[in-house]
Formats: structure tokens, sequence, C-alpha cells
């Protein structure tokens, strides 16, 4: 089965004033299987967030290769970047980013909406679905003041996989909620990679959420220092 991502000697840098370059991350070597779930770990400062920019296609790497879903991130259009990270990836991030003005059904919807994928009646009908699945189904028509942090992190879950991307990228999904939300928003994931094959990488500095991934990457310093499989 072909790697959903590979990450090849990935390497960023960023200038510091008008002269001096710093390297952030030092030739990163990471490859993912479909339908793993897998965690990435690193204490503050180890280039966790820059290396999921880079995995997300929001900023390039300064030198190496990112292939997703075997297709090659190199020396292709914008337009093209933004449609292949529209229909592949799918976010979720420790701050819900949920639109105020709309109720639940519609801020699901919004990936359909943006890159134009499914006809109005369609993609109603699988925001529902997956607001059903990720249990609120009643509570399509709320908007996001009217839910629980771990309400709206299900909502924002189930907007990430409106489109049924193959790799669904969460940073930090847990950390701003209690121990039994965060608890119940893990075993979430779960749930959805075991029974729809997606895969996901989570950034969180919980070991012991990280331990139950099945492969964990542990940043130090811009560099890979250890992986881990179980």
């Amino acid at each position: 089965m072909n790697p959903i991502l590979q990450l090849k000697q990935i390497r960023k840098s960023y200038n510091i004033g008008t002269s001096i370059e710093t390297e952030i991350l030092h030739g990163i070597d990471i490859e993912l299987s479909a339908g793993s779930f897998s965690a990435l770990t690193g204490p503050s400062g180890s280039g966790k967030s820059t290396l999921l920019n880079i995995i997300g296609l929001l900023e390039p790497p300064t030198s190496g290769e990112l292939v997703i879903s075997g297709k090659s991130t190199q020396n292709i259009s914008d337009d093209q970047l933004t449609k292949l990270r529209g229909l592949n990836i799918g976010f979720v991030f420790q701050f819900h980013h949920l639109l105020p003005a709309f109720n639940a059904l519609e801020n699901v919807m919004m990936p359909s909406i943006i890159h134009q994928q499914l006809e109005k009646n369609k993609a109603e009908r699988r925001a529902q679905q997956l607001l059903n699945a990720v249990g609120l189904a009643s509570a399509t028509q709320k908007k996001p003041n009217e839910l629980s942090g771990g309400m709206q992190q299900r909502v924002a879950i189930a907007r990430a996989l409106m489109l049924n991307p193959p790799l669904v990228l969460a940073d930090e999904p847990t950390g701003n909620l209690d121990t039994h939300s965060a608890d119940d928003i893990f075993k979430l994931l779960e749930r959805i990679n075991q029974t729809e094959g997606i895969s996901f990488l989570i950034v969180t500095h919980d070991m012991k959420l990280a331990q139950r991934c099945s492969s964990r990457f542990h940043l130090v310093d811009g560099c890979l220092s250890q992986s881990f499989e179980t």
C-alpha cells in the first residue's frame, strides 16, 4: 500500500533581519501509511508547528520533497497546491475556528462551499451525516456560542471530514478541553480512524494520549530524534 504522506529531507529556514538565516528544521524524513494513527510530539520551540504547516501545505519547505497521496508538491502551481490541500487534508485545531455567524451544519459544509465540490442538497446531507456521527444530531441549528468546548471541537472534526480527506492533521485538538472532554474527543478520533480508514497526525503535548497512537514521532531542536511504532 502506498504511503499517504512522505517527507524527504525537509528543511526550513527563515531570514532574521537582512542577513542572518536560521534553519528551523534539519532534514526531516517521515512516512505515514494509509490508515495510520500517529502522534507528533516535542518541546515548545522544537519545530512542530512549522513542520505541521509544511505538511498542511500552508508554507513551503526551503528544500526537500513532500509527497501527499502519491503526488509530489514540488513545482506545482499555487492553484494546484490549493486544490491538493483542499481535497486531501482536513484540519482540526486547538481553537476550533468555527464561524460565529453560521450554525453547526453550515460550519461543517464550509469546505464543500469553498471548494465547490458538492451540490447544496448533497452537502447538507453529508454535513448532517457527519454531525450524527460525532454525536451532534440535535445541534445542527445551534451557533458556536451555544455549544460547549467539546461540542465545538466535534463540529470542527466533522468539518475536517466533509470532503472525506485521506489525511487529517490535528494540532493539539484536546489542548483546550477538560480531561473528560479530551478523552472523549480522542476516542472519537480513534473511532473515525478505525471505521473510515482516515490517517491522522496529531500534535500533542500529552504523552499519555501520544502513547495511545500506533506510531509516534518526536522532534527536538528541529530534528527527528525518535520514532516509535506499537
